[in-house]
């Protein structure tokens, strides 16, 4: 558990507590955390590299790819990520969006076009009869999703170090939107993303006049 690789790391720590408040373990510490925002500077030039990475090597799964860049640009847990279904995918007006929150979330070209292909793969497998399951990653057992923990680890494999990755998504989409429609389009509860707003210190005022200027021109 002390390890930066460690998995299921809240999940010991509520089982370690547990157990000390029935008393069946003792002399063990595991002390619940409280977070402060981010401990140490976040390299986006690097999660960029590793974007660009996804997008253009031709030797990885568009599954895999897709829920890398998930990662990287939304700040999607994996455990989110796998929960999605082709219902999430919607393209309109040229235009193909994610609902991941409230709001949709328009994606960039080369990421739509993942999307689009994963989509068509789960919706030729329905017609043909394949499989009946909603899952946009769909797992090993019929009719259930890819797991967060196989999930992670398939992202892992590529390079993924997971906390990192999101931390730097959200640290660097907090400098850029209000916590409201932080929370609305990542799907994250408002409290989280206020207190990211903080940590990033973004300048909320500066972003109002931006979207005025934008809206006059």
């Amino acid at each position: 558990m002390t390890s930066e690789d460690a998995r299921l790391r809240q999940e010991a720590g509520h089982f370690v507590r547990w157990a000390l408040a029935q008393k069946i373990a003792r002399d063990l510490t595991f002390p619940a955390e409280r977070w402060n925002g981010p401990s140490q500077p976040m390299d986006d030039e690097a999660r960029w590299a590793t974007a660009r990475r996804l997008l253009h090597d031709d030797t990885l799964k568009h599954e895999d790819s897709l829920a890398s860049l998930l990662l990287l640009l939304c700040a999607q847990w994996p455990a989110a990520i796998s929960r999605l279904t082709v219902d999430h995918i919607e393209e309109r007006d040229g235009a193909v969006r994610i609902r991941l929150g409230a709001v949709p979330v328009e994606l960039p070209a080369p990421v739509a076009e993942l999307a689009l292909q994963q989509f068509e793969v789960r919706r030729s497998h329905a017609v043909l009869g394949r499989t009946d399951s909603p899952w946009l990653f769909p797992g090993g057992q019929p009719g259930r999703p890819i797991s967060a923990w196989a999930r992670g680890e398939r992202l892992r494999k590529l390079g993924i170090r997971l906390a990192e990755a999101r931390s730097t998504a959200l640290f660097q989409l907090a400098t850029e939107l209000p916590a409201a429609v932080l929370a609305r389009t990542l799907g994250i509860d408002i409290t989280v993303a206020v207190k990211w707003q903080r940590a990033a210190a973004g300048d909320w005022g500066a972003y109002a006049a931006e979207i005025s200027r934008r809206n006059s021109s």
